[in-house]
C-alpha cells in the first residue's frame, strides 16, 4: 500500500485549515457539485467563530496510486499537547508561513518539536498574493529559525514552494504558473516525505489523540508501528512503566477517507486510524496484542503554567439560567475532559466544593469554560493563577516565562515597552519589521501577561499582534501591580433601575444596563478611584403630584462597560469571582455580605 503521513504546522491564521480545504477539493475527495463548507476541519463552533483550530484533526485524500494522511494541527501553544503527540504519528511535515509575516513565536514551538523527533519539512509560503508580502525575506528567516532550533543538515536542505491557499494554487517561484493548481505541493510530498516506517513484530499503536462518542464511546486515534488489526480483536493497554491498564476487545476501527470516517475489516501497520471498544486507554498508552510486554516510548508533556478554581455558583440568581449547577456534574464534567486533554489537570480541592484546573494558558482554560456555559453548565470561576514550582537546590520558588513577540507601528512602541517593563518583563530584542513596524521580543512572566491582550489592543488602537510562548521557569520576579481601581458593588437584590444609575454615574463606569437582575455583592461598574465602593442601584424616582419638564425628561445612561469572558478573567483580583451561566457573565465578590469581606480582609492582614 502506498502510503504518507504528513502533518500541517503554521502559527495562528497563516492558512493551515484553508490549504487542507483546497487540497481536499483539488484531489477529487468531494464530487464536482458537493457543497463544501468552508474550512471544512474547523468543526467545532468554537473554532468557527475564533477561526483557530482547537483540536487536532486528521483527512486523508488519494493522489495517483497514493493516499496521504493530513492532520491539521492546532497552532495555538495553548493547544500545544495535541501537537507534540501528533508529530510522532507523522514522517513529514509542511511548514506553512505567511509571505508578510514570517515565522512567529508559534511556527517555532511547533517546528522545534517537529525538528526534534526528526521529521523532514517541507516550507510552504503562503499568501505570496498579499500587497505586502515579502517571500525572499521570509525564506531566510525560516533558515535562519531552523539553524538556530539546531536543525540537521539534511532538516536544512528543505524544499520550497510558493502559492496562495486561499486562491487554490502552488509554484516553485512567487510569481510561477498558477494553473497547476495545487499538483507541486501533492509531487512533492510523494517525492520528499518517506512512507511510513513499519516494524516487525504483533499489533502495537501509541494513543495520540482522544474524544468520546456518544455512540462508540472512548475512540483513540494513533498510528499502528507493527502488526495489523481487525475488529473484535483481543488488545490490552499498558501505561507508559509498563503496568496493564485494561484488557479488551475491538469493537470498531475507522480510517479517514476525505474527512470522513469509514469503519475497516482490517488496518496494517503504518496506517493512521481510530479505534474504539476500550474504556481506559488513554494518549500516551501503549494499545497492543496480549502477547505485547514492553510499552513504546512515549513523548512527554510540557507542564500546566495556569490554574483557576471552577466553584458550584452560589450566588442568589444560581439555578435560574441554566440547568447544570451542581457540585457533582460540574466535577464530572471536569474530569471527562482532562480524560481527553492531556494538556489539563482537575483536581479536587478539600472544600469539595470546586475544583482546582490547571492548563497552557489562560485561553484554553477560557474555550473550556465557554464549551461549559453553552453545555447549560452554570458556574463560578477564579482570577487565573500560575503554577509555581519549588527548586530543589535553592528552596527559592519558580515561576514560568514565556517568550512575547509583539509586532506593533513604531509610533506606539514606547507605551508598549513601558507596560510590558511594569509587568517584569525584560527586553530581548527590537528591530524593524518593515512597513513602519517593529518586532519587540520580551521575556516575561506569565502572570504579567494575565489580561494584557485586551490593554494592548487599547493603547496601539487595534495594531500590534502579540505571540506568546512557554519559555521556561526562573526565580520569582516579586510583585506586580494588579487593577488600579476599585468596583462599585450592589448591596441590595432586585432589578437595576435607569434613575438611579443615572444619579450613580459620576461614581464610575457601568458594567449592567437597566432591568438587569443584581444580588448584594454583585460588582456592577469600576470605581473612580481606589476603593470599592457599595451602591443601590435599584432606588427608583420619588413620585410627586407635581409636574416639572426638566424632571420628567428621558434619562440618557452613558453605554455599560461590555463584559466577555476573557475580558472578566483578566479583570478580576483575588477576591473576586466570575459567575459564569448559559445567558450571563456576572463580576461578583468572593464574600457576598460586606462584614464577611471585612473579616476576610483582617484575617489576610494578621498572616501577612
Amino acid at each position: 500500500m502506498n502510503l504518507r503521513n504528513v502533518a500541517i504546522i503554521a502559527h495562528v491564521d497563516h492558512g493551515k485549515t484553508t490549504l487542507v480545504d483546497r487540497l481536499l477539493q483539488q484531489s477529487g475527495t468531494y464530487r464536482e457539485n458537493q457543497r463544501v463548507v468552508e474550512r471544512a476541519m474547523d468543526s467545532n463552533d468554537l473554532e468557527r467563530e475564533r477561526g483557530i483550530t482547537i483540536l487536532a484533526k486528521a483527512a486523508s485524500v488519494q493522489w495517483k496510486d497514493t493516499r496521504i494522511n493530513i492532520v491539521d494541527t492546532p497552532g495555538h501553544a495553548d493547544f500545544g499537547g495535541e501537537v507534540e503527540r501528533i508529530l510522532n504519528m507523522v514522517d513529514g511535515a509542511l511548514v506553512l508561513v505567511d509571505a508578510a509575516e514570517g515565522p512567529l513565536p508559534q511556527t517555532k514551538f511547533v517546528v522545534s518539536k517537529a525538528l526534534k523527533v526528526g521529521l523532514k519539512p517541507i516550507v510552504v509560503i503562503n499568501k505570496v498574493d498579499r500587497p505586502d508580502a515579502r517571500p525572499t525575506e521570509v525564506i531566510n528567516e525560516v533558515f535562519d529559525l531552523f539553524a538556530a532550533l539546531d536543525a540537521s543538515e539534511e532538516q536544512l536542505d528543505f524544499p520550497i514552494l510558493y502559492g496562495s491557499a486561499k486562491q487554490g494554487w502552488m509554484a516553485d517561484s512567487p510569481d510561477g504558473p498558477k494553473d497547476a493548481g495545487m499538483q507541486p505541493l501533492f509531487d512533492l510530498i510523494l517525492r520528499h516525505v518517506a512512507p511510513p516506517t513499519v516494524e516487525d513484530g504483533p499489533f502495537r499503536m501509541i494513543g495520540t489523540i482522544l474524544e468520546a462518542n456518544p455512540y462508540l464511546g472512548r475512540i483513540i486515534t494513533g498510528r499502528i508501528t507493527s502488526g495489523s488489526i481487525k475488529p473484535n480483536q483481543a488488545v490490552k493497554v499498558l501505561h507508559a512503566d509498563g503496568k496493564i491498564i485494561e484488557q479488551g476487545r475491538l469493537t470498531k476501527i475507522l480510517a479517514f477517507r476525505g474527512i470522513e470516517r469509514t469503519p475497516l475489516e482490517e488496518a496494517e501497520a503504518g496506517d493512521i486510524v481510530a479505534i474504539a471498544g476500550l474504556t481506559k486507554g488513554t494518549v500516551a498508552d501503549t494499545f497492543c496484542d496480549p502477547s505485547v510486554d514492553t510499552p513504546l516510548q512515549a513523548q512527554p508533556i510540557d507542564p500546566p503554567t495556569v490554574s483557576m478554581s471552577f466553584i458550584v455558583n452560589n450566588s442568589p440568581l444560581a439555578g435560574t439560567e441554566g440547568d447544570k449547577v451542581t457540585s457533582r456534574m460540574i466535577r464530572d464534567r471536569l474530569l471527562r475532559e482532562a480524560e481527553g486533554n492531556v494538556a489539563l489537570r482537575v483536581t479536587e480541592a478539600s472544600d469539595k466544593d470546586s475544583m482546582e484546573v490547571s492548563g497552557r494558558g489562560e485561553l484554553q482554560l477560557a474555550i473550556l469554560i465557554e464549551t461549559m456555559r453553552r453545555e447549560g453548565f452554570e458556574l463560578s470561576v477564579s482570577r487565573p493563577r500560575v503554577v509555581l514550582k519549588k527548586d530543589e537546590a535553592t528552596g527559592q520558588w519558580q515561576e514560568p516565562i514565556e517568550e512575547v513577540v509583539i509586532d506593533v507601528d513604531e509610533e506606539h512602541s514606547g507605551v508598549v515597552v513601558q507596560k510590558m517593563s511594569e509587568r517584569k518583563a525584560e527586553m530581548i530584542e527590537m528591530r524593524p519589521s518593515g512597513g513602519h513596524r517593529l518586532r519587540l521580543v520580551f521575556y516575561a512572566p506569565t502572570r504579567g501577561l494575565i489580561g494584557y491582550q485586551g490593554e494592548l489592543l487599547t493603547d496601539t488602537r487595534g495594531t500590534a499582534i502579540m505571540n506568546r510562548l512557554f519559555h521556561g521557569y526562573a526565580s520569582f520576579k516579586g510583585d506586580i501591580q494588579g487593577r488600579r481601581n476599585g468596583v462599585l458593588i450592589s448591596n441590595d437584590q432586585g432589578e437595576a433601575v435607569a434613575y438611579a444609575m443615572f444619579k450613580l454615574e459620576d461614581r464610575g463606569p457601568m458594567m449592567i444596563e437597566p432591568g438587569w437582575k443584581v444580588y448584594k455583592g454583585m460588582i456592577v461598574g469600576e470605581h473612580t478611584r481606589d476603593n470599592d465602593l457599595e451602591i443601590n442601584v435599584l432606588k427608583g424616582k420619588q413620585l410627586t403630584n407635581i409636574r416639572t419638564t426638566s424632571k420628567d425628561e428621558a434619562v440618557r445612561l452613558t453605554p455599560p462597560i461590555k463584559m466577555t469572558l476573557e475580558k472578566a478573567l483578566a479583570y478580576i483580583e483575588d477576591d473576586e469571582l466570575v459567575e459564569v451561566t448559559p445567558k450571563s457573565i456576572r463580576l461578583r465578590k468572593k464574600f457576598l455580605d460586606a462584614n464577611e469581606r471585612k473579616r476576610a480582609v483582617k484575617a489576610k492582614e494578621a498572616v501577612a
